[in-house]
């Protein structure tokens, strides 16, 4: 069953569109647990297959969050997306 959450959530962040992005939330929400953000967080975190853009998931107050490589890389691949 985590696995297929797993999967779901890394599915779902690849295809968020270049300038886009998704809450925490509503990856989960998206992918069938809606209280599960901070598991979405989680994987998100450990995840380590660079074709997944990550950095396209933010806070629900609009902030960016973090990011497994850090917040300044994450705040400038969104800046160079034109999502900031």
């Amino acid at each position: 069953m985590k696995k297929r959450f797993k999967e779901k959530v890394l599915q779902i962040v690849s295809g968020i569109p270049k300038g886009g992005a998704m809450t925490y939330k509503q990856v989960a929400s998206e992918a069938g647990r809606r209280k599960a953000y901070r598991a979405v967080g989680n994987i998100l975190k450990n995840n380590e297959d660079q074709k997944i853009p990550c950095h396209r998931v933010i806070r629900s107050d609009e902030s960016i969050g973090g990011y497994n490589k850090g917040k300044e890389k994450k705040k400038a691949l969104l800046e160079k997306e034109g999502f900031l």
